[in-house]
């Protein structure tokens, strides 16, 4: 079954048949409530915990047309002052997303076993962490809800930390054909500090497309919610894959770059930012891979 997965083409994630406007029953703890989905067949409402306690946990939904599923949430302590943000594409997967005929090769025809970890960079997760007990991850990408069960077995199985996925609707939406990747991240920072308010976020991304102006913008404008800031830089070669240029898209400070409100740091892979990570947050460098 496993080997099944890592053969499938990247189509079969969007072959699913979404269930729009179905009333949905979500069992949480000893508790059930009836919730409605949206147009697109999405779930995204806030209830109440039922009592659970802090870690992570299963709840169960079912609607009348649909056989009961599992669906993991993560319950954050009230004392918890440390979190997780991670882009996904080019920042923990090595696919060139954002350039739309590299992406409808990665997410239709590559299969599973052909995407690639971004070296160090699952290491350098499970390092934070481990200084951090119950700090919530959260991965926050443009791709599709529908890739959700492929990302999550590519995380696991490379070793990443099991978090949150803040993903998006796949097609047009009523204003336009496309959705807006920038909008979506800032849409999903600003509820995270609103749901999360004691929280402090270490955000993780790279410099392929835009996510050091959404940090730095994010920073700037609630620096309370924000511990520090690790960008991934890309190649060059990987820049020209990205956007089209050469240089860091809509980054004036590609050259001689100079922390803004929180500290940042930047790196091409994850062995390479660990340290300064480690540095950044407050502790000793984290302990580099033994010489070969």
């Amino acid at each position: 079954m496993a080997d099944d997965f890592l053969r499938r083409r990247g189509w079969r994630n969007f072959a699913a048949i979404p269930l729009p406007r179905a009333t949905v029953r979500v069992s949480i703890g000893g508790d059930t409530i009836e919730v409605e989905a949206d147009r697109g067949g999405y779930i995204d409402v806030r209830v109440k915990n039922a009592g659970l306690g802090a870690g992570w946990h299963e709840v169960t939904l079912q609607s009348a047309e649909s056989r009961p599923a599992q669906a993991p949430v993560q319950v954050v302590a009230d004392d918890q002052t440390f979190g997780l943000i991670s882009d996904i594409d080019d920042t923990v997967i090595s696919t060139w997303l954002p350039r739309m005929l590299i992406a409808a090769w990665n997410s239709f025809v590559v299969t599973e076993q052909a995407r690639q970890s971004v070296p160090g960079m699952a290491r350098m997760y499970q390092q934070v962490l481990a200084e951090h007990p119950g700090a919530p991850t959260i991965y926050v990408s443009t791709g599709a809800w529908n890739t959700y069960p492929f990302l999550r077995r590519f995380l696991k199985r490379h070793g990443y930390p099991q978090g949150t996925m803040l993903l998006t609707d796949w097609g047009p939406t009523n204003t336009g054909w496309f959705r807006s990747g920038p909008d979506h991240k800032r849409r999903s920072l600003h509820e995270l500090a609103r749901d999360l308010p004691q929280v402090r976020w270490l955000l993780i991304g790279d410099d392929g497309q835009h996510d050091p102006m959404l940090y730095r913008e994010f920073a700037d404008l609630q620096p309370d919610h924000v511990r520090a800031i690790a960008i991934r830089q890309l190649t060059m070669a990987q820049q020209v894959l990205a956007h089209g240029t050469t240089t860091v898209l809509g980054d004036p400070n590609h050259v001689h770059w100079t922390p803004h409100t929180v500290p940042e740091v930047r790196g091409p892979d994850g062995d390479a930012l660990a340290p300064k990570v480690k540095a950044m947050l407050g502790g000793q460098a984290l302990d580099e891979r033994p010489a070969s």
